[in-house]
């Protein structure tokens, strides 16, 4: 099943097919959404969000710190339909 991603409260207009390995910064970008980063690969914490509902995967495990509630956007794909705040 696709998954569908809000982020600041906006549904995003496309899904992200089941088998998709797109990280979510990536995703965010398709969209043309203006987002955070700088490292790609979970070092910095540049990209940190909030999760506010469902549910993602690490695809590299990250080295700069996260609290809890909180995910990279640059090393995740979402595994279920999600809702981010990212503040820039």
């Amino acid at each position: 099943m696709n998954k569908t991603v809000t982020y600041n409260n906006v549904q995003c207009d496309e899904a992200i097919a089941p088998d998709s390995k797109i990280t979510t910064l990536e995703y965010l970008e398709s969209q043309g959404l203006k987002v955070n980063y700088h490292c790609r690969d979970g070092t910095c914490g540049a990209c940190r969000c909030q999760l506010n509902r469902g549910s993602v995967a690490y695809t590299t495990e990250p080295l700069a710190y996260i609290r809890d509630g909180e995910i990279l956007t640059c090393c995740t794909t979402p595994t279920s339909d999600i809702d981010i705040t990212c503040e820039f």
